[in-house]
């Protein structure tokens, strides 16, 4: 199976980024032989900015997203919305990586089951 998960919020405010990576993260631990991508759009682009600090006891949504890709997961965020937030000069997470609305389109294309959050 085919996994794309799309995140539109912001890490931290909501948790939204955080349960859409527990799923992600639950999928590749419970399916090992699937495919799992995750595509970070809007203000989730900021996601993926590393040395997130945050108080003891909180979740990190930097560790989550390294988690998933040393689990075998691929982040993508979309470019425009990195463009918009000036991020696209800026070191990104290990891992991920810049895309395009042509790449999600792919993604979408290839995908089993479609997740939103």
């Amino acid at each position: 199976m085919k996994y794309l998960i799309i995140i539109n919020d912001a890490p931290y405010g909501t948790e939204k980024a955080y349960n859409a990576l527990r799923l992600a993260i639950q999928l590749l631990k419970d399916k090992p032989d699937s495919q799992v991508w995750v595509f970070l759009m809007a203000d989730a682009a900021t996601c993926a900015i590393p040395n997130q600090i945050t108080p003891n006891g909180y979740y990190n949504i930097e560790r989550m997203l390294k988690l998933f890709i040393s689990k075998g997961g691929k982040v993508k965020i979309c470019g425009t919305c990195a463009d918009a937030r000036g991020l696209k000069q800026l070191q990104l997470v290990e891992g991920a990586e810049l895309s395009s609305l042509s790449e999600l389109s792919e993604w979408t294309l290839l995908s089993d089951k479609i997740l939103v959050f």
